[in-house]
């Protein structure tokens, strides 16, 4: 079981950057409450708030698998459309380094 990281971007529009930002910022407490999550970091581009970052690492990727199909997720999978001013951007990465836990 090797360890697996994600860095993802989120890109809103403008007349939706608050309800975005509300929507991902409570995803972060469930997120971090899930099995296997080693931690989940939240960020916004300090110079373009309509652009969120997020960092994740996992201990697997069926746990990170596991937490794609989690319910806490549905208000933002449930509207991309809506929300995004272009497709999410995620890259995956397998972790070399051990983490501390």
């Amino acid at each position: 079981m090797r360890p697996c990281t994600i860095i993802g971007m989120v890109v809103g529009k403008d007349e939706t950057r608050d309800e975005l930002r509300r929507i991902l910022t409570a995803q972060v407490a469930p997120t971090r409450a899930e099995r296997g999550c080693i931690n989940y970091d939240f960020h916004v581009d300090a110079e373009d708030p309509n652009v969120f970052m997020f960092y994740e690492n996992w201990r697997s990727r069926a746990d990170l698998d596991a937490h794609l199909k989690m319910p806490h997720l549905k208000p933002l999978f449930g509207r991309l459309d809506d929300l995004l001013a272009r497709p999410v951007e995620i890259k995956f990465y397998e972790m070399l380094s051990r983490p501390d836990f």
